[in-house]
């Protein structure tokens, strides 16, 4: 992990505990997420330097086998009607078809392709089969992405999209909380979402303009959130990130998510794999960015480890390649040419 990611990291890992400190609150759920991440990560740029095919195949097998084993993986509270099945389901399903197609453009042989490609394919038609449907039309999407990605020239103008995909889902969310909508397209969104769901966007909104500093505090949430109180649900998430966040810790908690987007943004434009295989990576964490803006996907250590697994795969710059280069390139072995 460069320098970059590691001050991104412990930034959102020390504000947590500076606002749990002045609240009173419990930071143990973001910190283990923060340390999800910064594992998974790690793993995969071991992984993916040893293994650059075999890594994200099995990556995708993993997030493939969690996701239809646990289908019925219980939300925070059982009024809030599923992102599809649940978010965490969506995330990984979104997160396996990601590591499928990054495998498939690593592999050089035209089988493996074509039989990787199968496997990103099938996991999406399994998606729809799960009844999720934002985990199919997250699948669908990385596909198609990355598909694209063959064509373009450069990565740097997707990657920028993919970040104001993130932003443009992050937006409407918060414009259906706020109210800002028209009434048609509001009451279309709020129904797809439900009620209950856009209730806890707005008590978390009334949160975060009673302290738009510090927020109330880690683990809060759901001791001062009227609806749940009123619903007497079990659970305490807000069902979305950048509102809990902005409830519990914030504005600069939500503008360090943000930024831990961005810096994974940032390596994925610096990492030496091909341009297709970082695009589909890039695609896979912003379908996981979309889902967790508008779900608890986060709230699951495996979709943060997975997330971290994945950019870390696709940043990591192979052995082989490497070797390869060293030997090529004599001011990189250090040999000097023949007069």
């Amino acid at each position: 992990m460069d320098v970059t990611g590691v001050i991104a990291l412990g930034a959102f890992a020390t504000w947590s505990l500076i606002t749990a400190t002045v609240h009173g609150g419990r930071p143990e759920g973001v910190l283990l997420a923060v340390l999800a991440l910064a594992a998974g990560y790690a793993a995969g740029r071991i992984s993916g330097a040893l293994l650059p095919v075999a890594a994200p195949c099995a990556a995708s097998l993993a997030a493939f086998g969690l996701a239809i084993t646990a289908p019925h993986t219980p939300a925070a509270s059982p009024l809030v009607t599923p992102l599809g099945r649940t978010g965490a389901t969506a995330a990984l399903l979104a997160l396996a078809a990601g590591a499928a197609c990054c495998a498939a453009w690593a592999a050089r042989g035209l089988v493996l392709r074509l039989a990787l490609g199968v496997l990103a394919a099938g996991i999406t038609v399994t998606a729809a089969v799960l009844g999720s449907t934002a985990g199919t039309a997250a699948c669908a999407g990385v596909l198609l992405w990355s598909l694209a990605a063959a064509r373009l020239c450069g990565r740097g103008p997707g990657l920028v999209g993919l970040a104001l995909v993130a932003a443009a889902v992050t937006g409407t969310s918060w414009a259906v909380a706020g109210g800002v909508l028209p009434g048609g397209p509001a009451a279309s969104l709020e129904d797809r979402l439900g009620p209950h769901r856009v209730h806890l966007w707005r008590d978390a909104l009334d949160m975060a303009h009673r302290e738009p500093v510090l927020g109330v505090g880690p683990g809060h949430f759901e001791h001062l959130s009227p609806t749940l109180a009123r619903a007497l649900a079990p659970g305490g998430k807000p069902h979305s990130a950048p509102f809990q966040l902005a409830a519990e810790q914030g504005v600069i908690g939500v503008a360090l998510l943000a930024t831990v987007f961005c810096w994974v943004l940032y390596a994925l434009w610096r990492a030496a794999r091909p341009t297709p295989v970082v695009l589909t990576a890039g695609a896979a964490l912003t379908a996981l960015a979309a889902v967790a803006a508008v779900g608890n996907a986060l709230s699951f250590t495996a979709v943060t480890a997975g997330a971290g697994l994945l950019a870390g795969i696709a940043t990591a710059r192979p052995l082989a390649e490497a070797g390869a280069r060293h030997e090529t390139d004599p001011s990189v072995s250090g040999d000097q040419p023949a007069p």
